[in-house]
């Protein structure tokens, strides 16, 4: 019997199936304006590749978790996000998860959740913060690192995303170049998970969520924490895989 785990985020809404011991299928889309909506078209694409929710064990989890009507249980995320984590990358360590509302650092010991922190009260270390400013600039965010990448740091001070946003547009008025602001927003980010990040113990670190393919912005997390920063494809489908693997006790 497969077995189905739903994270609906902020932004992103996902799904992760096991079959057996086997991560079988995965699939991301918007969450958009409506949780339940988010849910109903991940079911539709399951059902599509021959996953009907109706007929598996299914746990939900993320923001929008109480969205998902098909759903048997759901768990918050700091545990599916530690269990996924800990099928991804088989260690021990510190886990970080920037996601579109709030961003997540767990400490992983033995496979269990031995401490977390949570940034949830302001979007300006968050991915919502570079989407915000990449709309505002008019490229993506894939764009926006390649643009960091090649640019001097001009640093942003701000430390609310409407304050921030304003003193984007001031350093556009001022005719400051795209690179340098896109490599301060970007900056800014990073220093805000560093910050969270400080009090944690973890010589490994994993980067998990939305920006996991996102290669400057790893890089950037790396320098801040002095460590390297470890990830792989399927890291931001880890509080769906979490909640997949929770969902075999259910």
């Amino acid at each position: 019997m497969y077995r189905i785990g739903i994270d609906i985020g902020s932004t992103a809404a996902k799904a992760a199936v096991f079959d057996g011991d086997k991560l079988a299928y995965t699939v991301v889309m918007p969450t958009g304006f409506n949780g339940v909506d988010a849910a109903n078209r991940l079911a539709e694409d399951l059902r599509a590749h021959g996953y009907d929710p109706d007929e598996a064990s299914v746990v939900a989890t993320g923001y929008g978790r109480v969205s998902v009507p098909f759903a048997g249980k759901t768990v918050t995320e700091i545990t599916c996000h530690g269990l996924g984590a800990d099928y991804l990358f088989g260690d021990d360590g510190l886990v970080i998860d920037v996601g579109g509302q709030d961003t997540k650092a767990i400490v992983l010991q033995g496979g269990k959740v031995k401490k977390f922190v949570m940034n949830d009260k302001c979007a300006a270390g968050t991915g919502k913060f570079l989407e915000v400013i990449a709309d505002r600039m008019g490229v993506t965010q894939e764009e926006l690192a390649e643009l960091a990448a090649r640019g001097k740091h001009t640093p942003i001070s701000s430390m609310c995303t409407v304050f921030a946003e304003s003193e984007v547009i001031s350093l556009i008025g001022r005719g400051e170049p795209r690179e340098n602001i896109a490599n301060g927003v970007i900056d800014s980010v990073v220093g805000r998970v560093a910050s969270l990040c400080s009090s944690l113990a973890g010589d490994k670190v994993f980067l998990t969520g939305g920006l996991c393919e996102n290669t400057y912005v790893i890089e950037r997390i790396a320098h801040h924490l002095g460590r390297p920063v470890s990830t792989v494809a399927d890291a931001r489908f880890a509080g769906a895989i979490g909640a997949a693997l929770l969902a075999a006790e259910n």
